[in-house]
């Protein structure tokens, strides 16, 4: 499992899965929020399995 997602990419998708599941305990308090666990396990694993058939990487190769 290698890295694919760069740093500019996981902050946006911690910062949006954070703010998906914010709605399951706030707000409208709807179960689509939970639909936030996505962005941000991928964020915080910088692993996204959806980029592995397109070959998108955004992080830095060494």
């Amino acid at each position: 499992m290698n890295c694919n997602v760069g740093g500019v990419d996981r902050v946006l998708r911690v910062v949006v899965g954070i703010g998906l599941l914010s709605l399951v305990f706030v707000g409208p308090q709807t179960a689509w929020g939970w639909i936030g666990a996505v962005p941000l396990l991928t964020g915080l694993l910088g692993f996204c399995p959806a980029y592995l058939p397109f070959g998108i990487k955004t992080c830095k190769t060494k």
